[in-house]
């Protein structure tokens, strides 16, 4: 390998690397095969989900000059993500083993990141997620609707006075973001003073620009901060996630405080990021296809089925990261080796044409669907806040078009671009004027 973190070049030579600004880059790898180097600046999404499909089902990639496996077909990734053969244990994985991946690796935090639900597999994991279970329960989501309802209506008063007399308002700063932050607080119990420090804490910790040493600092702040939060509700338990999860002790052994804050963590980040991006590329895709906007302002096709489309079409997480196979996996014609690194592509995944139709790629909130996408993942590790994301944006997209029927782009849909997230579609901002 070169630099463990440096995108690796072989000039005069391509097979299908993604275009970079920097120009074509590949890396001839032992079998033969020249893996698609993943833009760690997100620059050209759509083009990046377009050949990771047409070179699918198994795909080699390179990420921040680490090579790994991808899945980008419907049916091999529902039939994967049940093989106990592919496990989170890192320590099955061949290039952490030799050193090869370190500490230093900017993307370790989301693979290595400490004890909980989302690391372990097997009992431990059904352990560790059944507790949350025990949490997360349809009562207590049911009885966040109107607190979620009474959030959004706040954040649209405040949406009205910041485009008050014509001006342009950031929809992602003053409503996608604050939203899911404000309901998985309330859930959690989380002071809403820190909002403004996870916020900070968890762009800095997703970013491909964050340097080393600083993302260093923002886990061990993270994970001060969640140890604090635990050892307080501990000492003085409220009705919240955090107060559940320490007092599930039923059916075995309780959660330690590690595990606790471990689960707290990674929930945080996960759910709050995840339905952002929901809520966001939703008001994207309606903005720009109008006539499908009017479908549902007329009540000709539901809600639901516009959060479900956008869930397909425009994944909150474009590649998660990561499992590794503990023996040889065949897929398709390929096998993955045992010791290899597998990632799940989630956006090339929901434009599967086999699942989804010829027109794949392209929004269509009335298209028949056989089996449901699987944005929010499929077998255990299936995400455990997907319905509290389902219910945030069923509450808030509505809302926001009928207090604001003529929203529209204050600038051309092109200059709405990504964070340099690798993982996550994260938008940098959304300015958009009320008026229309």
């Amino acid at each position: 390998m070169t630099c463990p973190y440096e995108p690796s070049a072989a000039p005069g030579r391509h097979s299908g690397g993604l275009l970079t600004a920097e120009g074509p880059q590949g890396m001839e790898t032992a079998d033969g095969q020249w893996p698609l180097v993943l833009d760690p600046l997100v620059r050209r999404l759509d083009e990046e989900t377009r050949q990771l499909r047409a070179a699918g089902p198994l795909v080699r990639v390179e990420m921040l000059g680490v090579r790994a496996w991808t899945i980008t077909q419907h049916a091999e990734a529902r039939r994967l993500l049940t093989d106990t053969r592919l496990v989170k244990d890192i320590n099955q994985w061949t290039l952490w083993q030799t050193g090869e991946v370190t500490r230093e690796w900017p993307l370790i935090g989301m693979i290595d990141s400490g004890r909980s639900m989302f690391t372990v597999d097997g009992a431990e994991h059904r352990r560790l997620r059944t507790k949350t279970a025990q949490a997360i329960t349809p009562r207590r989501l049911e009885e966040l609707r109107p607190v979620i309802e009474q959030i959004t209506h706040q954040l649209l008063d405040e949406v009205a006075t910041r485009g008050a007399e014509g001006g342009q308002v950031d929809l992602k700063s003053v409503f996608a973001l604050p939203l899911p932050m404000s309901v998985i607080s309330v859930l959690m119990g989380v002071d809403p003073q820190l909002h403004p420090r996870l916020h900070r804490l968890y762009k800095a910790f997703f970013s491909t620009q964050t340097p080393q040493e600083e993302r260093h600092a923002v886990i061990e702040e993270l994970d001060a901060l969640y140890l604090d939060m635990v050892r307080e509700k501990t000492a003085r338990p409220t009705d919240d996630l955090t107060s559940a999860l320490i007092q599930a002790d039923q059916g075995g052994e309780p959660l330690t405080e590690t595990e606790v804050a471990g689960n707290l963590q990674a929930m945080v980040a996960a759910g709050h990021e995840t339905t952002i991006s929901l809520i966001l590329n939703s008001v994207r895709a309606l903005l720009t296809h109008p006539e499908q906007l009017r479908l549902v302002l007329d009540g000709e096709v539901s809600w639901d089925a516009v959060i479900e489309e956008a869930l397909r079409w425009d994944t909150p997480a474009t590649h998660l990261l990561m499992r590794f196979a503990s023996e040889d996996i065949e897929v398709g014609d390929g096998v993955i080796p045992k010791g290899d690194g597998v990632v799940m592509s989630y956006r090339a995944i929901g434009w599967d044409e086999r699942q989804h139709g010829a027109n794949a790629d392209t929004f269509d909130i009335t298209r028949p669907t056989p089996v449901r996408h699987i944005s929010f993942g499929h077998g255990p590790h299936i995400c455990p806040g997907a319905a509290l994301s389902r219910v945030e944006a069923g509450i808030a997209l509505p809302a926001l078009f009928e207090r604001f029927p003529r929203l529209r782009f204050a600038v051309p849909v092109e200059e709405i671009v990504n964070q340099p997230v690798l993982t996550q579609n994260d938008l940098r901002n959304f300015p958009v004027f009320l008026d229309g």
